[in-house]
């Protein structure tokens, strides 16, 4: 039985993704369940996080999204019996490859897969699914009335997050970095009732000339938006940008200038800096600025509950067609190694989806 790894024998050399042959698995220990992969979702390594949380090893695994039937369990499972359909994500510290036919996992980390929802689509929407439920519930609590502005809203973090926030009834606005993702924005529908777009208006920024903020602010007549979800912004001067899509984020004074009051920014920006001008503008809004790190449910036990009810609630939105997924087509199992390559230097625009 193989299983994908990936091996970095220095700090900023680059990746390179191999199989090892693995032994045939013990028994689940009192609280595991032994779980049949059928999909496996590839999401980019965050090797910095794992050095800094102590977790760095020769040989990290490979895929956390998984899929699958349970064969066995161990002799204290509850939750779970064989022949159960399962999802889940495979937590930071986890022993185990996704992309591997049979594996272990703690009860604790599934939910049951319903019936209505592929395998495919079940491993590929529940990282970008809690990832929205943590940005949008959790640190902005989105409510009918708010407007919310999900920038990059064609990756599959985006695709969820709007649908999402048009679901709680809040009116979306979102940038695209292309003309393909404009068109596919624009064309986004609820699944049920009044076939309005998702989406209330479409920035596109790929030509660099269009101004972020001053588009939000006309589109909510001068008052701001109250939820931002960022997908990076520039901390410093154009000169300072190498790469052609940081040209395309916004700058870090463009969305204060775009909050409203008492709005939330979400960013994914780790290195984020605010200097004291900044820190004052915040304060006049009564803004907050949190950052979005969807590995905190996995860090502290005492979470537990909450991560299992929001991977549940994702499966029921996935269920009921509330989530449709931005997924590529579902990859063969050999050609993992070259898909993770793609993912790891972030030229996927789609989730990859690796089935067994």
């Amino acid at each position: 039985m193989k299983a994908l790894y990936c091996q970095q024998n220095s700090p900023g050399e680059e990746m390179t993704f191999v199989f090892q042959e693995r032994e045939n698995l013990p028994p689940p220990r009192d609280n595991d369940v032994k779980v049949q992969v059928r999909a496996c979702a590839l999401s980019w390594i965050d090797t910095k996080l794992l050095s800094e949380i102590k977790l760095e090893k020769e040989l990290l695994p490979v895929g956390r999204e998984i899929s699958g039937v349970v064969l066995e369990v161990g002799r204290k499972v509850t939750f779970f019996q064989p022949d159960d359909e399962v999802v889940g994500i495979l937590p930071l510290d986890s022993e185990e490859s996704g992309l591997c036919e049979v594996i272990l996992v703690h009860e604790h980390y599934l939910v049951r897969k319903p019936e209505k929802v592929c395998w495919v689509e079940a491993a590929g929407a529940v990282r970008d699914g809690v990832r929205a439920y943590t940005a949008l519930h959790y640190l902005s609590h989105v409510s009918p009335g708010k407007t919310v502005l999900v920038m990059d809203g064609a990756s599959p973090f985006g695709t969820i997050a709007i649908q999402l926030a048009q679901h709680r009834g809040a009116k979306v606005i979102s940038t695209a970095y292309s003309l393909e993702d404009k068109q596919y924005l624009e064309r986004l529908r609820p699944p049920v009732g009044i076939r309005q777009p998702l989406v209330a208006r479409v920035i596109d920024v790929s030509n660099g000339k269009i101004d972020v903020a001053e588009s939000c602010l006309e589109e909510t007549g001068g008052l701001g938006v109250d939820i931002v979800l960022d997908a990076g912004v520039k901390l410093y001067s154009a000169e300072d940008e190498s790469t052609s899509k940081s040209r395309l984020l916004p700058h870090k004074h463009d969305i204060i200038t775009l909050l409203g009051v008492g709005g939330h920014w979400i960013t994914t920006e780790k290195n984020l800096q605010l200097d004291p001008p900044d820190s004052h503008s915040l304060f006049l809004k009564g803004a907050t600025v949190s950052f979005l790190n969807d590995e905190i449910w996995n860090l502290s036990n005492i979470q537990q509950g909450k991560y299992l009810s929001i991977l549940e609630d994702v499966m029921e939105k996935l269920s009921s067609s509330v989530f449709r997924p931005q997924l590529d087509e579902p990859i063969p199992l050999y050609e993992a190694k070259v898909s993770m390559e793609i993912v790891q230097k972030n030229q996927a625009r789609k989730r990859q989806v690796i089935q067994f």
